[in-house]
């Protein structure tokens, strides 16, 4: 028996190119939702591709900044709306982001999550495009505690030595240098004494509402920073933390250096938080006379009558 093929009249041929026209548009389509909308994506991770991205209440930039996400951190992304995303970053933390700041982690389990790493150590750490401070502008200036992957050596430039610098593979899939002295490798969670020796380098650094970055912290920001360098992921608002689990609640004659002290009209009511660092002071970023971080005495005023709460780190 054999099969006989008949040529396809001009008619037949018209509706195949339409519906092949009609196919490539739909895998348009898909493939665009697949940027955008969790539902299409293998994952909802995002990474973070600006120094420091605003969290806003709402979807425009004219809402109140709640937080902030900083270069290199995953996020899950919730919602995409066109030129706003909702974000939930690693502290569980929620608000809108521009879309424009993200880019979609489409294989593994994030940015930096496995291989080798770098952390920032400096305050701030300029990024460039070579191993040469002179020659050009940074391509981007990032906060202390971003993690940087470290990009794979290259056979064809091994025998080139850069003495001084290290090559990280930014989230952005580009290849930049970054100097050594503003990065550890081996970064291990602090001792409380040395966090509070941490918390003392931001000294002098503005108060910024929303801020947990060196660019600016507020007060639950820094105090989030500071028990996340001990290797404890804190959530981010004062009260949030007075009622953690992670705590346990101390008397004022009892607290010990590393405690985190909170502020407020009552228990209920929390306005603001340090961390208590031995002989009667804190250290906490504030604006109070001069919005920096700065370290003040528990028994000066307004802080004695406004202390409503002690907590200890478990």
């Amino acid at each position: 028996m054999c099969d006989f093929v008949y040529p396809l009249t001009s008619s037949a041929r018209l509706v195949m190119r339409t519906n092949c026209t009609r196919l490539s548009f739909c895998a348009s389509i898909l493939f665009f939702l697949s940027l955008t909308v969790p539902g299409f994506c293998k994952n909802s991770i995002q990474v973070v591709v600006v120094p420091v991205a605003n969290m806003y209440s709402a979807p425009t930039d004219k809402s109140d900044v709640v937080s902030q996400a900083l270069y290199a951190s995953n996020v899950t992304l919730l919602v995409a709306r066109g030129e706003w995303s909702r974000i939930q970053t690693s502290d569980r933390y929620k608000g809108w982001t521009p879309s424009r700041y993200l880019r979609i982690v489409q294989i593994g389990n994030g940015y930096a999550t496995s291989g080798p790493t770098v952390q920032v150590e400096s305050l701030f750490a300029n990024v460039y495009a070579e191993p040469d401070i002179t020659r050009h502008k940074p391509i981007v200036t990032i906060p202390f505690g971003v993690r940087l992957e470290v990009a794979p050596d290259d056979p064809k430039k091994a025998k080139q030595n850069h003495e001084g610098w290290l090559r990280v593979r930014l989230p952005e899939k580009r290849d930049a240098w970054i100097q050594s002295g503003d990065v550890v490798s081996d970064q291990k969670p602090l001792s409380i004494p040395e966090s509070i020796e941490l918390a003392k380098r931001f000294l002098g650094l503005p108060y910024l509402w929303g801020g947990r970055s060196s660019f600016g912290f507020d007060c639950s920001g820094f105090t989030q920073m500071l028990v996340r360098a001990r290797g404890i992921n804190m959530p981010r608002d004062a009260d949030q933390q007075a009622a953690w689990k992670g705590v346990i609640a101390v008397d004022r004659k009892d607290l010990q250096p590393g405690d985190l002290l909170f502020f407020g009209s009552s228990p209920k009511d929390l306005t603001h938080t340090g961390m208590y660092i031995g002989d009667g002071q804190f250290i906490h970023d504030s604006t109070n006379g001069h919005p920096v971080v700065q370290i003040s005495h528990l028994d000066d005023d307004p802080w004695t009558r406004l202390l409503v709460a002690c907590r200890r780190v478990k």
